[in-house]
Order: C-alpha cells, then sequence, then structure tokens
C-alpha cells in the first residue's frame, strides 16, 4: 500500500516543481534569445562591412559582443570598420581585433636628366637626387657655355642616389663636355646619348672617345649621325695592273649605288674592304651605271685605269693592249655610257728615242715631317708660291726647297707641281714625282680615305685626260681611329669568323657544344673593341616541332650565346637575344640542307635597315649544326600539344608533318 501525502505537502512539492520548470523555461528563452542576437549582429556587421567592399574583414560573435579580426590595408580602413560596426549594433559590443601591416618608407622617384646642347646653349631638365649634383652639373655646364646660356630647369628630391646613378651622372656630364651639338638621357645604370657630328672621320673619332670613357658595367647608347658629305669633284678611280684590282678613289650617291659599284669592283678582281664614299654632288642619277660600265671596259682590256670626275671620263690602257681591243673597248664604252659623261681615251706607247734632260720636280715628306723640294720651276714668282704653299700645308721651318728655274717647261707646270704637293699632304710620309706626262705620288698614310682624297685632287685640278698614278699603302699603326672598328665592321668581322666555324648545339639543346670554343673566344675577341656596336644575337630553328616549342629553344640558345660571351669577358650592355623559332627562313625547310641552314644564331645591328639575304652586311649568321643522334634518344614526346614550350624541339633532318589547318 502506498503511502498517501498530505493535502499540503502535495501543494508544496507541486508548487516548487512548478517553479524549477519556470526557471529552466525562462534559462532556455535566455539562450536561445542571446543566440538570435549574436547571429543577427555577426550578420547585420559582416553585411554592412561586406556592402563597403571590406572583404578583408572577419565577424565573429562571442557572445553579446561582436570581434573584428583580419588584415586592414591600412589605418584608416581600420578606423572606418570599426565605426561602420559601431553604427549597426551598439559600439560598446564591438572588438577591435584588426591587424594593420608595418607602415613601409615611401617609394623614392625615378631619377633622369636630359642635357641638350647645341649651338644657343646648354639646357638641363630632370630630377636629381639630394646632395650637390645639381650644383655640379649646372657649374660645370656654365664652364662649357656662357653663364647666361644655361637654361636650369632641374629640381631635386630627398632621396639618395640610386644604385648605378653615379657612374651614369659622371659619364653624362663628360658626354657633354664632349660633343656640341647633343642630347644626353641619364637614369640610373643607362645613358643615351644622340649627337650629330661634322663629318663622318669626327663621327668614328667621337664615339672611340666616348668608348673609351664608357665605365664598366653602364649601360650606353650612342647614335652619332654624319650629314653626308658634299664631293668635289664626284670621283670614282678604278685601277687593273700587275698588281690586281683596286679603287684608288670610290664615290656614291645613294648604299644601293654603292653596293652596284662595288659588286662591279668584286667581278673584276677587287678583294679586301673598300671605302667607298656615299655623298652629295653626284652629276647624274646614272652615276652607279656609268661607273659599273667603266670597270667592265677596263676589265675586258686586261689591263688600264678609269677615272670619273663629275662628267669627265678619262680612259688610260698600257702599251700591252693591243690597239685593236682598244678601238673596240673603247667604242663600245662610248656608246654604254650615258649621255651627259664625256669620255677622253689614251692608249699609252712608247717613246721611240730617249727624251734628253727630263723635266723634273720631285717633293719628299719624310717620317719626320721635313719636306725636300727639288727640281725644275719656271720662274721666281712660282718659286715662292711652292715655298709659301709647302710651308702652309707642311710647316714653317719643315720645308727644305733646292730648285732651279727652267723657262722652257711644259704648260701646265705650276699647276701639277701644286697639286702634287697638296696630294702629298694627305700622306704621312711619302714622294711626289711631275714630270710633262704624269704626276705620281707614294708613300703610306694613316687614313682609309687618303687615295681617294688625291685622286680627287689630281682629277679635278690636272683635268680631262690627264694621267698620274696613285701608290698609297695604309698603315693601322698609323691611324688615330683604327683601334675602335666601326659597328659595320665588327658585324662584317662576326661574319668573316663565323664563315670559318659555326656555333653547335646538341639536338633539341640550349647548351653550346665545347666543340665550339674556338669560334665563341674569336667572337669574343671581336666584340672586345665593339662596346659602341649595339647588336642583337638572333636564334632561330627549322619548322619541325611546336611554334612556341621552337621559339622557346631558339630563345634559349640565343641567351646561350649571349652567356658565353659574358663569360669571356665581353661587355654585353649593349647586346640582346632574341629568339624568332621558325621565322625568316633562308632555305626550304622540306629539305635537309635547308633545315640545317635555317637551324642558325644571326648577330644583327641594331637601328639599321635589315640587308638582303646573303650580303653579309649589318647581319652576321651561323648555322647551328646538331650532331647526329639516336632517333629514340631524340624524340619529343607527343600528345603534350603547343602549349608545353618547355619541351624542346627535335631538329633532326626529317620531311616535317604537315601541321593541322587553322582557323581564320
Amino acid at each position: 500500500m502506498i503511502a498517501q501525502l498530505p493535502t499540503g505537502t502535495r501543494q508544496s512539492a507541486l508548487a516548487v516543481g512548478s517553479f524549477g520548470v519556470a526557471a529552466v523555461l525562462a534559462i532556455l528563452a535566455a539562450w536561445l534569445s542571446a543566440l538570435v542576437i549574436e547571429a543577427r549582429s555577426a550578420q547585420a556587421v559582416r553585411s554592412q562591412l561586406l556592402d563597403q567592399g571590406m572583404t578583408w574583414a572577419e565577424v565573429r560573435a562571442d557572445g553579446l559582443q561582436v570581434q573584428l579580426s583580419g588584415t586592414a590595408p591600412n589605418e584608416a580602413a581600420r578606423f572606418r570598420a570599426v565605426n561602420l560596426a559601431g553604427a549597426v549594433i551598439d559600439a560598446n559590443r564591438v572588438r577591435d581585433l584588426l591587424d594593420v601591416p608595418p607602415v613601409t618608407a615611401i617609394e623614392a622617384p625615378r631619377f633622369s636628366i636630359e642635357m641638350l646642347r647645341n649651338d644657343d646653349g646648354i639646357q638641363l631638365i630632370g630630377l636629381l637626387p639630394m646632395g650637390d649634383a645639381k650644383d655640379s652639373l649646372i657649374e660645370q655646364s656654365r664652364g662649357i657655355t656662357d653663364e647666361a646660356n644655361v637654361a636650369d630647369m632641374l629640381e631635386t628630391a630627398s632621396y639618395p642616389a640610386p644604385e648605378g646613378w653615379d657612374s651614369a651622372f659622371g659619364f653624362g656630364i663628360e658626354a657633354l663636355k664632349l660633343l656640341p651639338r647633343a642630347k644626353v638621357s641619364v637614369s640610373a645604370g643607362r645613358v643615351s646619348v644622340t649627337a650629330i657630328a661634322d663629318s663622318e672621320a669626327e663621327r668614328r673619332r667621337l664615339e672611340a672617345e666616348l668608348g673609351r670613357l664608357k665605365p664598366d658595367g653602364l649601360a650606353v647608347v650612342v647614335e652619332i649621325t654624319a650629314p653626308r658629305p658634299v664631293l668635289t669633284p664626284f670621283t670614282l678611280r678604278f685601277v687593273l695592273d700587275d698588281q690586281g684590282a683596286r679603287f684608288d678613289a670610290c664615290s656614291a650617291d645613294t648604299e644601293k649605288s654603292r653596293d652596284r659599284i662595288l659588286a662591279a669592283g668584286a667581278v673584276a678582281g677587287v678583294t679586301g674592304k673598300t671605302n667607298c664614299i656615299v655623298g652629295l654632288g653626284v652629276p647624274t642619277p646614272s652615276w652607279a651605271e656609268a661607273s659599273a660600265t667603266g670597270i667592265r671596259a677596263v676589265t675586258e682590256l686586261g689591263a688600264g685605269t678609269i677615272t670619273f670626275s663629275d662628267a669627265d671620263v678619262s680612259l688610260s690602257a698600257p702599251e700591252t693592249v693591243s690597239q685593236d681591243a682598244f678601238d673596240r673597248v673603247v667604242g663600245e664604252l662610248q656608246t654604254a655610257l650615258p649621255q651627259v659623261f664625256s669620255l677622253n681615251a689614251t692608249l699609252e706607247r712608247k717613246a721611240t728615242t730617249p727624251a734628253a734632260g727630263p723635266a723634273v720636280f720631285t717633293a719628299k715628306l719624310a717620317e719626320n715631317g721635313q719636306v725636300e723640294l727639288r727640281g725644275r720651276l719656271t720662274d721666281g714668282r712660282l718659286r715662292d708660291a711652292v715655298s709659301s704653299f709647302a710651308q702652309a700645308r707642311f710647316g714653317v721651318g719643315k720645308v727644305y726647297i733646292a730648285t732651279r728655274m727652267d723657262e722652257d717647261l711644259p704648260d701646265g707646270w705650276s699647276v701639277r707641281v701644286l697639286s702634287g704637293l697638296e696630294s702629298l699632304a694627305e700622306l704621312a710620309h711619302g714622294d711626289l714625282l711631275v714630270r710633262a706626262d704624269t704626276v705620281e705620288i707614294k708613300g703610306i698614310t694613316g687614313s682609309q680615305a687618303a687615295r681617294a682624297r688625291i685622286s680627287q685632287i689630281l682629277s679635278d685640278q690636272l683635268g680631262q685626260g690627264q694621267t698620274f698614278k696613285v701608290s698609297v699603302t695604309y698603315d693601322e699603326d698609323l691611324d688615330p681611329l683604327a683601334a675602335l672598328p666601326t659597328p659595320q665592321e665588327c658585324a662584317d668581322d662576326i661574319t668573316a669568323a663565323l664563315a670559318k666555324s659555326k656555333i653547335t648545339f646538341p639536338p633539341g639543346s640550349a647548351e653550346i657544344d665545347g666543340q665550339t670554343v674556338v669560334i665563341m673566344d674569336a667572337l669574343a675577341k671581336i666584340l672586345e673593341d665593339c662596346t659602341t656596336a649595339q647588336m642583337e644575337i638572333a636564334g632561330y630553328t627549322d619548322s619541325q616541332g611546336s611554334e612556341e616549342g621552337n621559339r622557346a629553344l631558339s630563345q634559349a640558345r640565343a641567351e646561350a650565346v649571349l652567356l658565353a660571351l659574358q663569360g669571356r669577358g665581353v661587355e654585353i650592355s649593349n647586346i640582346t637575344a632574341k629568339g624568332y623559332g621558325e621565322a625568316n627562313p633562308i632555305a626550304d625547310n622540306g629539305t635537309e640542307e635547308g633545315r640545317e641552314a635555317n637551324r642558325r644564331i644571326e648577330f644583327a645591328l641594331l637601328g639599321q635597315p635589315a640587308p638582303a639575304a646573303g650580303t653579309g652586311q649589318a647581319v652576321a649568321a651561323a648555322s647551328v649544326e646538331t650532331p647526329a643522334a639516336d632517333p629514340a634518344q631524340d624524340a619529343v614526346p607527343q600528345g603534350l600539344g603547343d602549349d608545353s614550350p618547355s619541351v624542346a624541339p627535335t631538329e633532326k633532318t626529317r620531311r616535317p608533318l604537315a601541321r593541322p589547318a587553322r582557323d581564320g
């Protein structure tokens, strides 16, 4: 039997239970309300921040508190995020746990200056680092020109000079002092010089001096132009004798005309380099045609000399040429020459009796600059004129004259003597012989243009049909400009070196073969003196493999050549490397020989027009040989597609597969 609780006791127990249940329900309701408030608060703050683009902030509720964490881009963004959260919920509930990156130093500005110099003065424009660079530049500029002619548009910034600035700045000032008409642009590690020279010789001198002043490691771009000289008279002289074929003088009005003239000379037997001046003053656009025709005429005679002086043409053949051959060639030449030209032709003959007491005038220029004048002159006035002229050309106190008077000298004797002395002054040392029938100049010179200048002087002053002989030898040791070759000469020397040997790579590889050490050493030796030449090493492949793979391989090979040159001490700041893949083929990719020719390394002068294929001018090319290899070892993995440039294509000489057609 269960005991029955008293009525009062049961009522008390029910009351306690009711209060307990109510308490639990109240706690549960409060807890649920807190969760709702937390979720809604966090969601409201999160929505507000996202609406303002603050995706970097993380929002988390912790009880009634809302915590903001994450990394704000700056202090202002952090402050704004906290304010936005405080606008949504009670600011006292917001806890700022945001981070801000440390403040970094403000990046220094790019320092650069442009220095412009011309006849009106110097203009200085740009931004310099802190220090005395501005004052130094202005002071040195005022030392070059009048103070009033220095335009100061320089600004300074309170930042230290960047790496490479000091050497570039110093070289830029030296270039400004050296070049009277120039723009010198200076930035950290690089100087660009654009200038105008009075002549080609002056251009070469300035380039040589800039090359000497250039600091190691500084990238320098030099572009010096020279106006075409005015040639008076416009002269060309071609000689074919027992010493071979040569040009004593060569002039042309365009590069195309020069190439045509030199090609005609090469066919006639001219070897080596010919200094053919491109200038102004040509008497007719048919100059190259007439010159080539005259060269062919001398070649057909087998010996002789042809001289073009403006529109006057003089052809002289030795006595070894038969009269019949001479008449035939002269007749054909007369018909072939454009109408503007006038031809005078002479066939030399031996004198039947020796001339008694021939009239002779001689001059001897010694290596020390002393000149001895001997022989015959017409009278005292000519003697005084010759003495004054010689002292003006060779120096006062350096002329010894021991001549005799002869009133019966041939007509034009004074012109022969004076033009001969003017020609002799073009030599370092040599001899002059003047006779009634000819003027002869022989000696040594340190100028590549001396022989052409002598031929120009004599052809102009002696007149059409008058004979003269020029036997001048160029001595490089006497040439002050010979130490630094021109960019074109650099390209020609590289062409000659690559014609003897080739740069080779293993199949599908960008690593230069060890057997190419000799050619790489030769190229490095040439480029030692070509620091001012701006060149590009261009890599090419054949058409096998993917285009992207070919381009990647050619780029890697060009860079390998560049690095190999740098490793040999070559200054490469003016040399770039670029891979062109299978572009610009020079032969048929459908043949083994053609594909081998297309796999090549080229050295090209930058800033000059590209030459026609095979001319050898401005571009030096080397075929890239790929030694024979096991086809299985040289195969390219298939199925990788054209989007895998890291896979080197093969270069085996096999017939290329047809590519799938492309849209467009």
